[in-house]
């Protein structure tokens, strides 16, 4: 296994990440920790969570596996997404993330969380708020570093603008949903990652289960694809089937097992960190694992993107791609 800084932290991450959303849901408490186990065997050391995951289960199993090694690893949680019946039982507020960091660090066994994420920006709160109440949370030793999942570029830059000029701490690592066709992420998240120094932490890395090659002939009768309603509306569109189709034909005429090709291409961009990977059982981990094995040179890298549309650019000069800019 290799491993990265996390952004400017000076912390050392796996370049891999394990998401435990499975963790008591998909995959029962037996396979849980040997999900659990085979990463820590594979030398990952970096694990994602939230407490909305299996109704704060997974954060419970997480804990209870981790126990013995919490100073070795470094663990996320996030706060936003409902967590009950009750109407303040969501949101980025400061009520909210007092009362659900504690909450988490009780499911977690821990006395602090690595890196906690904002789990998608809350237009019902200033962000002068959530900021001042994640710094309260990082003075009070509760958490190390602020992070900031399915944020847009913008709101991650306003939030570090706040944090620079109250002094308080901001965010140090993002969460975008990144892989071979959900491209967004290069427009303008992972170029303001790289040039403010913040680490990456991509989810989706296998487009949900997309780009594993199981459906380069068509839908199955089963699966997230055809069950999920989040999961049709995020993949469902005939060109990234036909863009999974193509890439998992590559993949495999080049002998690569398609789920570690995508993991590896995500994995590849320079703005990345470690993609989080996940799995409901030992078969399916086994092939992101195996994704560091793979050296994606810049040939390989630009051939794998021809499979999908690259995204437009951020602003409108759509001739900044070619030969006809006045400038050069």
């Amino acid at each position: 296994m290799k491993y990265k800084l996390l952004g400017k932290t000076g912390v050392q991450v796996s370049a891999l990440c394990f998401g435990t959303m499975s963790f008591g849901g998909d995959a029962d408490e037996g396979m849980s920790e040997l999900l659990y186990r085979r990463t820590r065997e594979a030398g990952i050391n970096f694990y994602d969570c939230a407490n909305t995951y299996s109704k704060g289960k997974s954060e419970e199993l997480l804990g209870k596996f981790m126990a013995a090694e919490r100073d070795q690893l470094v663990i996320t949680s996030k706060v936003y997404f409902p967590t009950g019946s009750d109407v303040n039982e969501r949101g980025a507020n400061r009520r909210n993330i007092f009362l659900q960091v504690e909450k988490s660090l009780r499911r977690l066994g821990t006395d602090r969380i690595d890196v906690y994420f904002i789990h998608h920006f809350d237009e019902n709160t200033p962000l002068e708020e959530t900021v001042r109440a994640l710094d309260d949370l990082v003075q009070q030793g509760k958490i190390l570093y602020p992070g900031a999942s399915n944020f847009a570029a913008w709101q991650i830059m306003k939030a570090l603008g706040i944090a620079e000029r109250e002094h308080l701490a901001g965010f140090q690592v993002v969460q975008p949903m990144y892989n071979l066709v959900k491209r967004q992420a290069e427009v303008e998240i992972l170029p303001m990652a790289q040039a403010e120094n913040l680490a990456v932490i991509p989810y989706s890395p296998l487009g949900g289960g997309l780009l594993t090659g199981k459906y380069a002939s068509g839908l199955p009768k089963f699966g997230r694809l055809v069950d999920n309603k989040m999961y049709i509306t995020r993949f469902g569109e005939d060109w990234m089937f036909e863009s999974a189709r193509k890439f998992s034909m590559f993949a495999q005429e080049a002998g690569y097992d398609p789920a570690a090709l995508a993991v590896a291409w995500a994995g590849a961009h320079p703005a990345v960190t470690a993609p989080i990977i996940g799995a409901r059982n030992i078969e399916q981990l086994q092939g992101s694992l195996k994704s560091v094995e793979i050296d994606i040179t810049p040939q390989l890298y630009e051939r794998i993107s021809t499979f999908s549309p690259q995204p437009d650019l951020a602003t409108d000069r759509s001739e900044e791609r070619s030969d006809t800019v006045w400038f050069k």
